[in-house]
C-alpha cells in the first residue's frame, strides 16, 4: 500500500509491509531545521486497519501541534507543545505519559517492567524510546502564566461569539479569582499548588462569607470553582495526568439563595407609570424600562437589541431574542433564551417609538442598569432597599401566574429552560399575544415620548 498524503484520505501517513501497519511521515521541508526526525516512520503494531487510524490520529494530531508551536515560535509554546507531544505518543503506545521521577516514584514493578518491554521493540534515542520512560519534563507555568494560556488557547472558541463588553465582563470575574489567590499564596507553579494553598484560600473566603458577611456564598464558590477549573484545564490541555485538584470539594452551602423581590402590579401601574414620573430620566433609559414590564426581558436583552430584531411590521409585532453573529456579535445567556415576544401594550408604544433600539446602551448594559437604579433610588421608586431594576422580570413572571398562564408558555416567555421534550413549535405569536393581553396594564400614552 502507497503512503497517503491527501488530508482528507482515511489512510492518509498509513503503509503496509508485512501484514502490519506504519505511521509514516515526512517532517515539512520549512521546519526541517526545527525537527531533525526527517521521515517519521512508527510501527503500530497492528493488522487492523480501524485500530491503525485510531492510532495514526494520534501520532498526527501531535506531530501537528509540534509543528504549528514551531511555526509560531516561543520557548513556553515549543516546550509546551512538545510534552503534549510526547503525551499523544505514549496514549498511541498503552501509556500515560509521565516524567521519569513520577514513573519511579509512583509506578509498580510490573508497570515499569512493561515500559522496559516497550523499550525494547523501539529506535534507541528516538522520540517514542524518550516517551516511554518520560525523558520530557512537563513545562512549568505559573498561576498567572496558566490563566494567560486558559484565556488565549484553552477557552479561544468560546469566547468568539461574545462582545468585547462581554469578554471583558467574562475575563473579569476569572481573573478576580487568580489575583485573590496570587494575593494570598504568591504565583505559585500551577503544580505546586497544595491543599494546604487551597484550604488557606477557601478559608480567606470562608471570612467574608460566614465571618464579616460581607459577600454572599455564590462568590466565594465562584472564586473557587474557578481555580479549580483553571487547575483542571490546564493540565488537561498539556496532555499531563494523574493530578490530584486541590480544590476538589471546597464548596460552601447555599441552603436559601436571595432572590430580588417583585414589584406589586399596583406598584407599576399606580406609581411607575404615572405620568411624569419617568420624565426626567432620557429617553431611552425610560424605553427600556417601559419595554421590560410588558416583555419580562433581561435588562441586557432589552438594551441590545437592533432594527432587525424588532419586528413592528408583521401582523404580530414582536421581538427577537436571539445571539448576533458578524458585526456587532453578542452572544446570550442560554439556548432557552432564544425566543420570540409578542409586543401589547406600552412595549408596543415604546418600540414604536424606538424601532432602531435603544443605540446609547447597546453592549453597555451595566452602565444602563447603574443608570436606571440610580434613578429609581432618587426617586423612590423601588418598594424597598432590595429591589433592583431586574425585578421588573420577576414582576412579570408573578403577573402571568396569577393570570393563570400554562407553565410551558411562562418558561417559553421568560426564557427559562424546560427538561420536557419538545414538540411543535411552542404556540403561535398570535396566541402567545392574545395571552399576553390578558395582563397588560393600562397607561396614559404621554408616559412614552
Amino acid at each position: 500500500m502507497a503512503k497517503k498524503t491527501d488530508p482528507s484520505d482515511a489512510d492518509r501517513w498509513l503503509t503496509l509491509r508485512n501484514g502490519y501497519y506504519t505511521y509514516k511521515r515526512r517532517v515539512p521541508t520549512k521546519l526541517a531545521e526545527l525537527d531533525s526526525r526527517g521521515v517519521i516512520r512508527i510501527a503500530l503494531g497492528t493488522r487492523d486497519v480501524a485500530e491503525a487510524r485510531a492510532k495514526r490520529d494520534i501520532y498526527e494530531r501531535a506531530d501537528d501541534e509540534l509543528w504549528a508551536s514551531l511555526v509560531v515560535g516561543g520557548d513556553r509554546l515549543k516546550a509546551e507543545a512538545r510534552y503534549k507531544s510526547a503525551a499523544a505518543r505514549a496514549s498511541a503506545l498503552g501509556f500515560s505519559y509521565r516524567h521519569i521521577s513520577s514513573i519511579l516514584g509512583e509506578e509498580s514493578g510490573q508497570s515499569i517492567l512493561d515500559r522496559l518491554r516497550a523499550l525494547h521493540d523501539t529506535k534507541p534515542g528516538s522520540l517514542e524510546a524518550t516517551t516511554i520512560v518520560g525523558g520530557i519534563a512537563r513545562p512549568t507555568v505559573t498561576v498567572t502564566e496558566a490563566f494567560k494560556v486558559y484565556c488565549e488557547e484553552i477557552v479561544a472558541d468560546e469566547l468568539l461569539g461574545k462582545s468585547e463588553n462581554q469578554r471583558a465582563s467574562w475575563r473579569k470575574v476569572k481573573l478576580r479569582a487568580v489575583t485573590n489567590f496570587v494575593d494570598l499564596c504568591s504565583d505559585k507553579i500551577l503544580e505546586e499548588i497544595t491543599r494546604d494553598d487551597a484550604l488557606k484560600f477557601y478559608r480567606f473566603w470562608q471570612e467574608r462569607v460566614s465571618g464579616k458577611r460581607t459577600h454572599s456564598a455564590s462568590s466565594g464558590n465562584r472564586d473557587i470553582g474557578n481555580m479549580r477549573v483553571l487547575f483542571s484545564d490546564y493540565f488537561k490541555h498539556v496532555g499531563a495526568e494523574g493530578f490530584k485538584n486541590p480544590f476538589d470539594g471546597l464548596v460552601f452551602s447555599e441552603k436559601v439563595k436571595k432572590s430580588r423581590p417583585p414589584f406589586p402590579t399596583e406598584w407599576i401601574r399606580d406609581r411607575i407609570m404615572a405620568v411624569g414620573v419617568l420624565s426626567g430620566m432620557n429617553a431611552e433609559a425610560r424605553g427600556v424600562v417601559l419595554a421590560m414590564i410588558e416583555t419580562g426581558c433581561r435588562p441586557s436583552e432589552i438594551c441590545n437589541l437592533r432594527s432587525d430584531t424588532i419586528i413592528l411590521q408583521d401582523e404580530i409585532p414582536h421581538i427577537l431574542i436571539r445571539p448576533i453573529v458578524g458585526e456587532g456579535r453578542r452572544e446570550i445567556k442560554t439556548a432557552s433564551s432564544v425566543r420570540a415576544i409578542p409586543l401589547v401594550g406600552v412595549a408596543l408604544e415604546t418600540f414604536k417609538k424606538h424601532s432602531d433600539g435603544f443605540p446609547r446602551y447597546r453592549d453597555k448594559e451595566t452602565h444602563m442598569s447603574n443608570t436606571l437604579n440610580k434613578f429609581f433610588r432618587e426617586n423612590k421608586l423601588f418598594p424597598t432597599s432590595d429591589h433592583k431594576i431586574y425585578s421588573f422580570r420577576h414582576s412579570f413572571e408573578d403577573r402571568m401566574k396569577i393570570a393563570g398562564f400554562d407553565t410551558e408558555l411562562r418558561k417559553i416567555l421568560m426564557g427559562h429552560s424546560d427538561d420536557r421534550p419538545k414538540y411543535g413549535a411552542g404556540g403561535t405569536l398570535e396566541w402567545k399575544r392574545n395571552e399576553l393581553l390578558r395582563i397588560a396594564l393600562p397607561f396614559d400614552s404621554s408616559i412614552v415620548t
